[in-house]
Parts: C-alpha cells; structure tokens; sequence
C-alpha cells in the first residue's frame, strides 16, 4: 500500500516515537544512554500530491513519556531508576506548566524533509525533521539541542554526570488503510 491523499490520525497504536539520549561528563561510564518513548500522543497529517503540499501536527503527552531501555552505565537500570528519571524529567520539563511537547509543519519539502516549528516549554523553535515515506510507512527523525529551549541538561554527582546537550527524536510510523 502506499499513502493516498487524504487526512490521517495517527497515534501510538500506528508507530512509536522515541528520544534517545546521551551522556556526557567524567562520570559519564556511571549512566545510561535512554531510550524513552512517548506513550501518549497524536498526529494529524495533511497528505497531498505533490507531497510538498502535505502537512502534519504532532502533539506529545509530557507525563507519558516512559523509559524503555538504559545502555551502558556500571549497573543495568532498575524498575526504582526509571521511576526517578520519570521523576526528573516531569520536573525538567515542568510538566505542570508545560503538558504538551507539539510539532506544526510550515513547509514540506517533498518526501525527504519537514519543516517546522517545535514548541517545548512554551518556547518555539524552528526544526527540520528528516522524513523518509516507504510505501505506508514514514520513518525520521531530528536532533534536538536542548539548551536551545532553555531546558538545562538533566546533571548528577556535582555534575560529573550529565546528559548531552543533544537528545535524538526518531518516529517510524505506519499510516492506516
């Protein structure tokens, strides 16, 4: 199948967002590259021929951003350090100000790029997503320099731990029949 013209809804149950992160710091070996998706979130797709008539609309649910999976660091990551970091990243993101991460797309070049306005925070900041559509599929991605929001990366230990500036956004998504 490929994607005909049209309006689409699409959510977790058509594909999986992710933010994969890094760390940084001397005590850098101590922590975990995360993988956390985002469990709760919608999008709205404006599909036209050509494609760079299309449009989309994302908006992500803060507190159900979850952590799936921790790479490297000294111990595996426990049930107890996932909570935690859910902890610390409602409070970094002020989630009870700030529900809601969104993408609106300004300008669709083609089917390889998207360009488009992210607001984190309530700051909004120019992206280019890279977007690549496979048959129904469409899967990318953008890095995200957090401090350009105004986030301060998450630290530990005095801050000999730190998570990178840069934090990897990726989506692979199946648009529906």
């Amino acid at each position: 199948m490929t994607v005909g013209e049209g309006t689409y809804e699409l959510g977790p149950d058509d594909g999986r967002l992710l933010i994969r992160t890094g760390r940084s710091g001397l005590g850098r070996r101590a922590g975990h590259d995360l993988t956390i998706e985002a469990t709760r979130w919608t999008a709205a797709a404006e599909v036209r021929e050509p494609l760079d008539g299309s449009s989309v609309e994302v908006t992500v649910d803060v507190d159900a951003l979850e952590v799936r999976e921790g790479a490297g660091g000294v111990k595996p990551l426990t049930d107890e350090d996932r909570a935690e970091i859910k902890k610390n990243l409602r409070k970094v993101l002020d989630v009870r100000r700030y529900p809601h991460i969104t993408f609106v797309s300004t300008r669709t070049a083609g089917d390889d790029e998207i360009e488009g306005d992210l607001t984190i925070m309530g700051r909004v900041k120019p992206v280019r997503i890279r977007a690549a559509l496979e048959g129904d599929r469409v899967r990318g991605g953008v890095t995200v320099t957090q401090s350009r929001w105004g986030i301060k990366p998450y630290s530990a230990f005095f801050g000999a731990l730190r998570l990178a500036d840069d934090v990897e956004i990726e989506f692979d998504l199946r648009f529906p029949a």
